[in-house]
């Protein structure tokens, strides 16, 4: 889900985003302050893992989570 903005009224969040979502889903939002605890070089290494991982999806080299739970939970 993209980053969501809310306007403060009479002390409550109001978000004017649509959504599919049925009706009294309850959600937890949480403010996020903009940064993170990563250094540059784990920065650099998450965005070349995640490029890599994105590229591997594009070529059809998938393993379903199903799977990869079914071989974690096997080692048992």
């Amino acid at each position: 889900m993209d980053t969501l903005k809310a306007e403060v009224r009479n002390g409550r969040l109001v978000l004017d985003v649509p959504t599919e979502l049925p009706e009294g889903t309850t959600l937890e939002l949480v403010a996020a302050d903009g940064g993170d605890e990563l250094s540059e070089e784990e920065r650099l290494a998450l965005h070349e893992s995640l490029s890599q991982s994105w590229e591997e999806a594009q070529s059809g080299k998938l393993i379903s989570a199903q799977d990869v739970l079914a071989k974690l939970r096997a080692r048992k």
